[in-house]
């Protein structure tokens, strides 16, 4: 069975088209890169090439276009134009939801919705409904109920300073009794669904939750 290229080379009468595969890893890029262009040596000798790398909806910082441009420099004649990406599509793929932030007090009857992530300043009281169909960041305390990935996101989170809510769910999972939630630690909580359930822990571990979630999805 054939493994399909991340790197497609066309020419034209400027010089090449470098397409690369905006959904691969960076590294394996890079790899099939060099590998790619060490079966072409015989052309070193050759005319300069004028080389156009488009990146699709792949967004890169200057120091990873710079890794792209020094192995295509390798090849001695070929000379990088450009790295460009798809501006439409690298637009809606860098941030599909977009973050809210309010500030005040969402008080008993109030209820605050937002399609994206959301970021509260602020305190939900007892009787305050905050939702969002993203996560939800609250910057204060929660003591009332929030509904984060609304529509269906099991994995979204919700945040708080004060992690004392009356109810929270998460996509259709509802939290345990409220009673199960009280903490007496002032650091920042964050809930979220693993196999299914609610669970809590300290947003400093929110980077390997997440980093755990990318892995797991990718098995």
């Amino acid at each position: 069975m054939s493994v399909k290229s991340a790197i497609t080379i066309k020419g034209t009468k400027e010089g090449l088209i470098f397409l690369l595969d905006d959904q691969c890893d960076f590294v394996s890029l890079l790899d099939e890169l060099h590998a790619k262009l060490d079966k072409h040596e015989q052309q070193l000798n050759g005319p300069m090439v004028h080389v156009f790398v488009k990146l699709g909806s792949r967004v890169l910082e200057e120091e990873d276009k710079e890794k792209i441009r020094s192995a295509i420099r390798r090849q001695g004649n070929f000379l990088v134009q450009s790295i460009e990406s798809d501006p439409e599509v690298a637009e809606q793929k860098e941030e599909p939801l977009g973050l809210q932030t309010i500030t005040g007090i969402i008080r008993s009857g109030q209820v605050v919705s937002h399609d994206g992530h959301l970021l509260l300043i602020g305190d939900v009281n007892p009787g305050g409904t905050i939702l969002s169909t993203g996560d939800i960041f609250i910057m204060g305390a929660l003591r009332g109920m929030a509904h984060a990935g609304c529509e269906g996101n099991e994995n979204s989170i919700i945040a708080a300073s004060l992690m004392t809510p009356t109810q929270l769910r998460i996509a259709e999972v509802i939290s345990r009794p409220p009673e199960e939630w009280a903490s007496a630690d002032p650091l920042m909580e964050y809930a979220f669904l693993r196999n299914g359930a609610m669970e809590i822990d300290k947003l400093t571990h929110l980077h390997q939750h997440r980093k755990e979630a990318i892995l797991f999805k990718g098995v």
